[in-house]
């Protein structure tokens, strides 16, 4: 498998304002507080889960 690359991706602003669709995807991202940083693999279902919420994200490759 070619995506097999894995990104870091880290929240960077509160969740506080956020909509709770929001938080539902930070949290299925496995995100629970500011400044934590988790790895997924690259594939289309977590940048589009990232792409939702990306004004709060910060991803690095």
């Amino acid at each position: 498998m070619a995506d097999t690359k894995k990104i870091k991706i880290k929240l960077v602003k509160s969740l506080i304002g956020a909509s709770e669709a929001q938080r539902k995807v930070v949290r299925g991202l496995g995100l629970t507080k500011k400044d934590q940083v988790v790895e997924h693999l690259n594939s289309a279902t977590i940048m589009g889960m990232v792409n939702k919420v990306s004004h709060l994200l910060e991803v690095a490759e």
